[in-house]
């Protein structure tokens, strides 16, 4: 793996690339909005970011940071640790005479639906925003969410896929490889290549992301981190 791969360091290469618009901060730190991603990124390890992390994280706020971590400044605790395997696209999904049958694209008036599904399936991710950053897909079975799945960090020639959930009522059908491929297809016909982050704890997902053509890339490195309330 190279060390100056933009994928090595992904939410920087996003915060400071395509998506900078997006960007809070500034000198070696940035992060995403709270109400699109709960993500801060820094630019090197052992960078001093006291001063910066301070202005736009809130006391009691938690936030995560993959890859590359900070100096700690005071009044941060690390309340967690952990990995998260990053795979990339290296054959598409199989694709059927209609790869995306079924699926829908998600827009605004489906918000209140996709924020029920990812609290219940994905936690802490996917936020009120989060759709802004890329394109967002969806299976309705009966009215209801059945399944989602959407594009999040845009990195040079690379898309991520992300928040693949699937209601608990409606698994086992194959919904979140149908999405997956209609993304990943989607991803490719734009010239770019699709690559996905999970935890390195949920062999379904990564034996399901597999079968799909992706393969292991990278592990990296998660921290949790809480800004202590003052006093």
């Amino acid at each position: 793996m190279s060390l100056a791969a933009p994928l090595d360091n992904p939410m920087w290469a996003a915060l400071t690339g395509r998506q900078r618009d997006f960007a809070l901060g500034e000198g070696g730190v940035r992060r995403y909005p709270r109400e699109i991603a709960p993500f801060v990124a820094v630019e090197g390890a052992g960078v001093e970011v006291a001063r910066e992390l301070d202005a736009f994280v809130d006391p009691g706020e938690s936030v995560y940071v993959v890859a590359v971590a900070p100096a700690w400044p005071p009044g941060w605790q690390v309340i967690g640790t952990g990995s998260v395997l990053q795979m990339t696209c290296a054959r598409l999904p199989p694709a059927d005479d209609a790869p995306a049958a079924g699926c829908e694209a998600l827009g605004s008036e489906d918000l209140p639906d996709m924020l029920a599904l990812t609290a219940l399936v994905y936690p802490e991710f996917f936020r009120e925003r989060t759709r802004e950053l890329g394109r967002y897909l969806g299976i309705r079975r009966g009215g209801v969410l059945a399944a989602m799945a959407g594009e999040r960090l845009a990195i040079d020639d690379y898309a991520e896929i992300s928040a693949v959930c699937t209601h608990p009522d409606h698994s086992g059908r194959g919904y979140a490889a149908r999405l997956m491929a209609a993304l990943a297809h989607g991803i490719a016909a734009r010239g770019a290549t699709p690559f996905l982050h999970v935890s390195d704890y949920n062999r379904r997902a990564i034996d399901l992301y597999a079968r799909l053509g992706f393969i292991e890339r990278a592990r990296l490195p998660l921290w949790k981190l809480r800004r202590l309330p003052r006093g």
